[in-house]
């Protein structure tokens, strides 16, 4: 059995109970595996079968989602796109694809790749869906942020997908399936092209839950007691707008189940006040797009730590760095060997995060053994940024640092050393590194220095710079 089949026996297992609400509209698992046999007729009407690469450029949906696992029924490449790229990495995520399917929501894509436009032409015919992935084939490329300067494919075998836990039902009694236990009315939101919210999304579906899309972007907190929700994701930024609100007006949250913040580090002052403030549902989460979520705990256990391994997780902490071996992992980046060689051995993925497991089994993360800033739970590379700044006739020199953010979990704080006699006009260079990189990729923060204090080793020393403007 390859995937997506068992998730096409768990949605025909049930077929009357509800997959996804939104508005007044009830989608039921009968309902989304019909649309998935139309998706997958319309598809392959369209030429597509397996291996090839198709583009997904929708909103959150039942269509989206069964587009999403039609392509994988056909045995294809499946693409997420995620709105606002900028148009140099938009071209190099859709290189290779042979179509990209699109709904009214979608932002243009580009004349060069066919588009398929999700409507009654393409959803006209029905077949039986039956999964025609081979295990060792690609499934699914999800392409990190891009501000390495080219968007990284983080490339899921089927293999990958068919022996992981989120696609399969849980097994009795593990940790995964009590997980699920809170997922009656998962909160879905944001884009399909999030690895994270999908693989949850997967969790709800398995554990009999209705994955519940608003209206717009959720106003945490007040939309799950609004909506009923029980179980959702958040990120630090949305945390820290949670608490703002839960200080100072009472929100009912005695449905809540579950809720996870992941994505960047927590402080552990926020995590206490949000395990205070929220109850035993909160919970905390580490993991990778390489990874899948890797860990998760209750916020009131394990102080300091980012919770225990989750089911099929091994983790190998070697010279200080944290390594993890689990069935979910990626098979590699797409296309580029050489940083897939530097991350990926023996079945190992080197997380370039430094930790510690203690005795009680709780990983605790100490620093990163990468020069990266993560805002809004998006990776950004400071290196990129910091040839981008440099580039302007007026830089001399640009550095990069991360830096905590109320809002945004981490931000960017860019220290220039100007030219001799010249000013570099702040404007400009926010609009070349936007340019190059995407305007999520610019610092929220820039500060003139007259030089860079140097480390012992000879090398520029980040540490000094941020410690300058943190205490």
């Amino acid at each position: 059995m390859v995937h997506p089949q068992a998730l096409l026996d768990e949605l025909e297992r049930a077929p009357e109970v509800p997959a996804f609400e939104h508005g007044s509209r009830v989608t039921t698992r009968g309902e989304l595996r019909e649309l998935i046999g139309r998706f997958t007729a319309g598809l392959r009407a369209a030429g597509l079968g397996p291996g090839d690469g198709v583009g997904l450029a929708t909103a959150v949906t039942p269509e989206g989602f069964a587009a999403l696992v039609a392509v994988h029924v056909l045995g294809a490449r499946a693409v997420a796109v995620r709105p606002g790229l900028p148009e140099p990495q938009l071209r190099h995520i859709l290189g290779d694809v042979a179509a990209v399917v699109a709904d009214d929501v979608a932002e243009p894509v580009g004349a060069a790749v066919p588009v398929l436009r999700v409507g009654p032409s393409l959803l006209a015919r029905h077949t039986e869906p039956v999964p025609q992935g081979r295990p060792d084939d690609v499934a699914t490329v999800v392409f990190t942020s891009g501000s390495t300067g080219v968007p990284k494919g983080v490339a899921y075998s089927y293999r990958a997908l068919t022996e992981g836990r989120v696609w399969q039902r849980p097994v009795p009694g593990s940790a995964h399936e009590r997980l699920g236990t809170g997922f009656g009315r998962y909160l879905l939101f944001g884009s399909l092209a999030s690895a994270v919210m999908v693989e949850q999304l997967g969790v709800c579906l398995f554990a009999g839950g209705t994955a519940v899309i608003p209206e717009g972007l959720p106003d945490f907190p007040g939309v799950l007691p609004r909506l009923g929700i029980t179980a959702a994701l958040t990120t630090v930024p949305r945390l820290h707008g949670m608490l703002d609100v839960l200080r100072e007006s009472d929100v009912d949250l005695s449905a809540l189940r579950t809720l996870i913040v992941a994505g960047s580090p927590v402080p552990p002052h926020t995590l206490a006040e949000a395990a205070g403030r929220v109850g035993p549902a909160m919970h905390h989460a580490y993991g990778q797009t390489e990874t899948g979520m890797l860990t998760i705990g209750r916020a009131d256990e394990g102080p300091g730590s980012v919770g225990k391994a989750c089911d099929t997780v091994e983790i190998s902490v070697r010279a200080g760095e944290v390594w993890v071996r689990t069935p979910s992992a990626f098979a590699g980046y797409w296309r580029d060997e050489a940083t897939t060689a530097a991350v990926l051995r023996d079945g190992w993925v080197r997380t370039q995060d430094l930790g510690s497991v203690d005795t009680d089994g709780y990983l605790h993360l100490s620093g990163r053994a990468r020069d990266v800033v993560i805002v809004n739970a998006i990776i950004h590379y400071t290196g990129p940024i910091e040839r981008a700044i440099a580039a302007h006739p007026d830089v001399d020199q640009a550095y990069v640092v991360a830096v905590p953010d109320s809002r945004t979990g981490e931000a960017a704080h860019a220290f220039v050393v100007p030219v001799p006699g010249r000013v570099p006009d702040l404007a400009e260079v926010r609009k070349a590194v936007a340019a190059e990189l995407g305007e999520a990729a610019v610092p929220a923060r820039f500060g003139f220095v007259g030089a860079v204090p140097v480390a012992p080793s000879g090398k520029p020393d980040k540490a000094a710079l941020r410690a300058s403007i943190v205490e």
